[in-house]
């Protein structure tokens, strides 16, 4: 049986009204729909619909990556760098989709975990970035970077963001860090302010693991996807690495990366 599954952003109301159409649609065509990801019927889907914007995709992809299962996004956001289409376009997409008219791309996701904490273990798997940032009541902080075991760089500033190629058009490219195609495996390290010339973005391979440890200051916030929170503390190490896993999402073929990077930022040296 063909089974499709939704994963809309409730707090979106007008992501229900499209829910009940993709219903009958699909219904109209002898798929089944699962309308918010049950426990037992997660295996059964054959691709997932994200209704929201990138962080609800987001939300989607990481939750259907252990389970190999492609997640389209529909854009109700006001960016959308990740979503691969409009609300606008999402029938015309579908009928696509049924012909099998598309293609799954893989995306890198990084494996967080903490060590040297005394209230147990900690990690997650994220997809766009982890970002660590000093508390508001916190002065200068500093970052220590360590590749593969050896320190790298040191970075006193507001904070640090550590980004996969597809969490490069987030946070990390709002705070100067470089676009990077998601067909790239890299990671990427981009510092919130700075206190130091000498700090700059770093691009380094995606085989890396990396260990960020706080080498001054009290405490640092850190949050995974801007989903998970903790607090870092002296004589702890968040590492981070490439996940196991990849998140899948469709592409359909119509929006390049050169377009999308083009529309969502409004470049127009071309006209």
């Amino acid at each position: 049986m063909n089974i499709v599954g939704l994963w809309p952003n409730q707090s979106k109301p007008e992501t229900e009204n499209l829910s009940l159409q993709l219903k009958h649609w699909f219904r109209s065509r002898q798929w089944e729909v699962v309308p918010k990801w049950q426990e037992g019927a997660r295996e059964k889907v054959n691709f997932l619909i994200s209704l929201g914007g990138d962080g609800t995709l987001l939300e989607a992809a990481r939750e259907a990556a252990p389970l190999g299962i492609p997640v389209l996004g529909v854009n109700f956001g006001r960016l959308g760098f990740l979503c691969e289409i409009e609300r606008d376009e999402v029938f015309v997409s579908l009928e696509k989709i049924l012909r099998e008219d598309f293609v799954v791309q893989e995306r890198l996701m990084l494996e967080a975990s903490l060590r040297g904490s005394g209230e147990g273990s900690f990690s997650t798997t994220v997809l766009n970035d982890v970002v660590f940032m000093r508390e508001s009541s916190e002065g200068l902080i500093t970052l220590q970077a360590n590749l593969s075991g050896e320190p790298s760089v040191s970075y006193p500033a507001d904070g640090l963001i550590v980004a996969t190629p597809t969490g490069s058009t987030a946070y990390s490219l709002s705070a100067g860090g470089p676009v990077v195609s998601p067909d790239v495996e890299a990671i990427i390290l981009t510092p919130l302010a700075a206190h130091s010339l000498s700090a700059r973005p770093m691009v380094v391979s995606h085989g890396e693991e990396i260990e960020i440890l706080l080498a001054r200051g009290r405490t640092c916030d850190v949050t995974f996807d801007g989903q998970h929170h903790l607090v870092l503390h002296p004589g702890e190490t968040i590492c981070i690495r490439r996940s196991a896993l990849k998140a899948l999402l469709i592409r359909l073929g119509s929006r390049s990366f050169p377009r999308v990077v083009r529309e969502k930022l409004r470049d127009r040296w071309h006209d």
